[in-house]
């Protein structure tokens, strides 16, 4: 059983993801095995809204260097989360506009 604390890793907070909250659509990080029915539910638990619709993007990892050492950023899942006309917004978005 999964929580919805456990699926909801963060908020995304960036200029476009920012812009993008007046249309009440939001930005999460989320587990890379969550989907979007465990996705939709998790947000309207912790946040106390309606979801309208859930998209996610898999972002893959990138290639990085420091000097002679080479690796990868972690591979992680984007969520896109639009709320209904008539739900209420997440608060946590609110004080950022």
């Amino acid at each position: 059983m999964k929580f919805a604390h456990d699926i909801i890793v963060r908020p995304l907070i960036t200029e476009k993801s920012l812009s993008a909250t007046a249309d009440k659509r939001y930005t999460f990080e989320v587990a890379k095995d969550a989907t979007k029915p465990e996705i939709a539910s998790a947000i309207e638990e912790v946040f106390g809204v309606k979801v309208a619709d859930v998209n996610t993007i898999n972002m893959k990892k990138k290639p990085k260097r420091m000097g002679v050492h080479a690796g990868y950023r972690k591979a992680w899942k984007k969520a896109i989360v639009t709320l209904t006309a008539d739900s209420k917004t997440i608060e946590f978005f609110d004080g950022m506009i």
